[in-house]
């Protein structure tokens, strides 16, 4: 069992080793009847001895800390933390032990700890920070969102607490609206040990160089970093049955007994940029070296000289015509703690120039990392600094018309709340690896992703828009914005389907059927990313008889047509244009109040007035006839009418007579406001041929 699962019982054990062995001491000093001076200076000696002991032990692990190992530094300041008393000095090591957990990439430790150093009022704001981080790697985003807010009310002006709580949020979001990418674990490249940053190294994708810190024949030295070896570029190829190698580590000149990793190649995989980590005399950091491949090896590598010896110059990313490097390094002029780099030259034959930033759009307060060059231009990245679902996003760039970036979370489940990093592309397809230290062990491992091919289709039925029933028969023509026009013919289901829609398009669909006027819907495919089957269902209405058209008003006693009565008309002219072989009648209605002179007048104006909107709106006049038919044509009640008016009975004509014999002026009212509508009729339906 570990220690750190024994945490509460150290509170009250401070100093029982030292008082055991003290206890023991003065009863072997009584039995011996020595002075009692001479227990005081034993004693004192013993003390002292301890408090020596104790403050080496603090000593070497902070040393430890100090210089980033880690690994070693959890393990001597466990180890120390036994024998300290001091209150606020056991709260600085609950702390730097929770950090280094946290650095080694194992938050269900690092959430632990930190606990601990929130809950013993750990003084520095930063406690509460650093436990969201971890609380999010562990997804729990609730109480991350707590520690963000707390951290934001104590230092408002960092960034990092609003970039927290916006975090949590997003992080939700993605999770219950993955993107439709598919990750599989790639068993076959994985070990116990840490496997990361694959690269592919043959232009038909068969080869795969990736970095591991698994055993292996060059040196079995333990890292004081990770507590693991050092790592080493591996290679591994697919055969024609699609199975992969068992990696091995490069022959020749490339791996060394420190580490080496994050390869990345030409456009025609004759070149190899690598980090390597190798302490020689005149380099004491991790620095970026080239090799080129001569027949079926590599050349002894070249460092490229970056940054000063003692800077840090990693994860090489070539473009792939070798004209653009970046890299990561933490050189002077950096925004967070590492940040995307940039060198360029003329020609393969040029020496590099100066290094730039990628500015403030790539790089953050936090870490920037793993960069990978499409050959598109895009570049993906892995940040703690951007909005995230947790450690290390990955993220994709690309650069707008003015020469900013737009910077885009690749979201879930490409991210996880895990470490998310070294991503990359086959060319022309959303296809390749990534790195993730999901799952239970938090061990880097690496993934396959693709994205599925998005499968676009459209069908439904046509119905009679009255009684709602199919209508066998019927012709669906397709016509798409790409210049696509496809017809069927419904058969005797009334079903229509329409595949392989392509993206980006705007869709037509119009029904028709002899008797009916044809109607449209329409469908957009822009935008979508996963497949998907589109519903058309498509209502058509039969011309048999006259079709009342809702919603037009005029004032009292005028014709002119009030504003809300166009929305109504400009349905009207799109169904005129969707029939370009119908001439309609427009007909108005008045009820039987007032003089008939006067009502036949107003009611022709009016009908004029609806041929005039739409002669307005681009139908032709030859296609309009305007008749006002006063109250001579009084409406007959239909089942839509009589549900609901329960006083009208289905069939019934509403004549002034029958009106009369209503038994409330708000009935009569009521049926008057029904006769007065506007109707049109199809009266021919081969205009233009």
């Amino acid at each position: 069992m570990h220690l750190e699962e024994h945490f509460g019982s150290f509170y009250y054990m401070e100093n029982s080793c030292k008082f055991t062995i003290c206890n023991k001491l003065i009863n072997y000093i009584y039995k011996m009847r020595i002075t009692t001076l001479s227990v005081c200076l034993v004693l004192f000696i013993l003390s002292t001895s301890v408090l020596n002991a104790q403050s080496r032990r603090i000593e070497r692990a902070n040393q430890a800390y100090e210089e980033g190992e880690y690994n070693r530094a959890v393990e001597l300041l466990r180890e120390a933390y036994s024998s300290v008393n001091d209150f606020e000095l056991r709260s600085e090591m609950i702390f730097r032990i929770a950090r280094s957990y946290y650095k080694l990439r194992n938050p269900r430790q690092a959430e632990m700890w930190f606990g601990h150093a929130v809950n013993r009022n750990y003084p520095d704001p930063l406690v509460h920070l650093y436990y969201g981080e971890v609380l999010k790697m562990n997804e729990k985003y609730d109480e991350a969102l707590e520690q963000f807010e707390i951290f934001s009310e104590l230092v408002p002006d960092d960034p990092r607490g609003p970039n927290g709580i916006e975090s949590c949020t997003l992080a939700i979001e993605w999770m219950d609206n993955p993107t439709p990418y598919v990750i599989e674990d790639m068993k076959f490249f994985n070990s116990r040990y840490r496997d990361y940053s694959p690269a592919f190294a043959k232009e038909d994708y068969s080869v795969v160089y990736f970095t591991s810190t698994r055993e292996n024949d060059i040196s079995d030295d333990i890292h004081g970093v990770t507590g693991e070896y050092f790592s080493n570029i591996f290679e591994t190829r697919r055969d024609r049955q699609g199975r992969w190698s068992d990696p091995a580590p490069l022959d020749g000149n490339i791996n060394s007994r420190f580490d080496e990793g994050t390869p990345s190649f030409s456009g025609d995989y004759t070149a190899m940029y690598f980090t390597s980590c190798r302490v020689t005399r005149e380099v004491s950091g991790c620095q970026i070296f080239v090799t080129n491949r001569r027949r079926d090896r590599w050349e002894r590598p070249g460092r490229l000289e970056l940054t000063d010896d003692t800077l840090i110059a990693a994860h090489p990313a070539v473009s792939p015509n070798e004209l653009t490097l970046y890299f990561v390094s933490d050189m002077p002029g950096s925004y967070g703690e590492k940040d995307i780099w940039k060198v360029t030259r003329r020609s393969v034959q040029d020496s590099w120039g100066e290094p730039e930033n990628l500015g403030p759009e790539i790089n953050t307060t936090g870490n920037e990392v793993f960069p990978f060059v499409h050959p598109d231009g895009t570049i993906y990245f892995s940040s703690d600094g951007h909005p995230g679902m947790g450690g290390l996003d990955i993220f994709k760039a690309t650069k707008n018309g003015d020469g900013s970036w737009n910077v885009r979370n690749m979201g879930y489940p490409v991210n996880s709340p895990a470490d998310d990093f070294g991503i990359v592309f086959e060319k022309d397809t959303e296809r390749g690896f990534f790195t993730s230290n999901r799952g239970r062990m938090n061990i880097d491992n690496i993934y396959s992703f693709h994205l599925p091919p998005v499968v676009l289709n459209a069908g439904g039925v046509v119905t009679d828009r009255d009684s709602g029933e199919p209508l066998p028969g019927s012709v669906v023509t397709m016509v798409g914005s790409d210049g696509t026009i496809m017809e069927m013919d419904t058969g005797d289901n009334a079903r229509f389907r329409f595949t392989m829609l392509r993206p980006d398009v705007e869709y037509i669909f119009l029904a028709s059927q002899d008797g009916y006027l044809t109607e449209r819907v329409s469908v957009s495919t822009a935008g979508l990313e996963r497949s998907r089957e589109f519903e058309v269902n498509i209502a058509i209405q039969s011309y048999e008889k006259p079709i009342e058209l809702p919603n037009i008003f005029y004032d009292f006693a005028m014709w002119d047509l009030r504003p809300e009565s166009k929305e109504a008309l400009d349905r009207l002219v799109q169904t005129l244009k969707n029939n370009p072989n119908i001439v309609i009648e427009l007909a108005s209605h008045t009820d039987s109040r007032g003089g008939r002179e006067f009502n036949l007048e107003l009611s022709q104006k009016r009908a004029q007035s609806v041929v005039n909107y739409l002669i307005e709106n681009g139908i032709s006049p030859d296609r309009l006839v305007a008749k006002g038919y006063a109250d001579s044509s009084p409406k007959v009640v239909d089942e839509e009418i009589s549900s609901e008016h329960s006083f009208l009975p289905e069939g019934q004509p509403l004549t002034e007579e029958f009106i009369n014999t209503l038994p409330t002026e708000e009935q009569r009212e009521a049926a008057h406001q029904i006769n007065r509508r506007t109707e049109f009729s199809v009266i021919r339906d081969d205009y233009g041929e």
